[in-house]
This record gives C-alpha cells, sequence and structure tokens, in this order.
C-alpha cells in the first residue's frame, strides 16, 4: 500500500482486511459507521491500494463465474483504502460504494449490485491522501462505466 509518513509517499506491505471482532474486513461500505469514521477523517489513516485489475463473481454457489476489470488506460490504478497498526502488523481495507442511479447500468453493477470498489482518478490520489474528510467522502463514487472493461 501507499501511505504518508512525515509528509512523504512510502510503500508499505499490509495485511488484507481489518480486524473486526476476530475477523478480518476486506472493504469498508458504511463510511459512517463509527470503527472506520476515524480511519477515513485521518489522513495519517489513508492509504492507496495498488491494483492491476480486481475481480468480482456472478453465479450460484458451485457454478460461480470470474469477472476481471480493468482500465485499458492505466496498468496500474489506485484503490481509496484505510489502515492502522494491529497485533500482527498494519492491516488495510478498500472503500466501496453505491452507484448513483440504477446498478444494472454501471459495468460492476451488473455483476455486482451491491456495491464497487472506489477507484481513485489520478488527479485524486494525492486529495484522498490529504484531503479533509468532506473532500474524500466526496470520492467515494462509481469510477466512470466508459473507463473500463470486464474480461
Amino acid at each position: 500500500m501507499v501511505r504518508k509518513d512525515g509528509g512523504e509517499r512510502v510503500l508499505d506491505l499490509m495485511t488484507w482486511g481489518v480486524p473486526l471482532q476476530g475477523k478480518p474486513i476486506t472493504n469498508v461500505r458504511n463510511l459512517q459507521s463509527p470503527f472506520w469514521r476515524n480511519m477515513i477523517a485521518n489522513p495519517d489513516r489513508r492509504c492507496i491500494v495498488p491494483v492491476t485489475d480486481f475481480c468480482e463473481w456472478s453465479g450460484e454457489k458451485g457454478s460461480k463465474q470470474e469477472h476481471w476489470f480493468s482500465l485499458p488506460s492505466r496498468e496500474v490504478f489506485a484503490f481509496a483504502g484505510v489502515w492502522r497498526p494491529t497485533e500482527q502488523g498494519k492491516a488495510y481495507a478498500f472503500l466501496t460504494c453505491g452507484y448513483d442511479g440504477d446498478s444494472a447500468t454501471h459495468i460492476v453493477g451488473k455483476i455486482d449490485p451491491k456495491a464497487c470498489p472506489v477507484i481513485l482518478h489520478e488527479e485524486d490520489e494525492e486529495r484522498w491522501l490529504n484531503g479533509d474528510v468532506d473532500e474524500v467522502r466526496a470520492l467515494a463514487t462509481p469510477f466512470p462505466s466508459q473507463l473500463m472493461k470486464v474480461a
């Protein structure tokens, strides 16, 4: 993950899944939850999660299909994430968001109608790491479908 340390960006190895009541939570869906609210409000607890693609699943148990999403214009792109120290080391989760309007019209919503990862535009990465809480909450929107592809 990429996080800020003393004003500088640092690359850091972290475990996916922030522990909550003994279970790793990998996705932040409720930004108003007291558990996540402090991490989102504190720039020192925000991170960028570099990814090349991500998978969503469809179908019934036993016959599920993978759907891999990517951004053709960016080999590596970033999810908005939060992190915290744990007894086992640093752990992170990435933000997800609902869809504006009907999920059936969004490229990810056609597969997962509940939520999609918050993908940051390159120009929003610094704002995610340093912005005030209202600025960063405004970034929790679906990435434009026309800029994505699914395989």
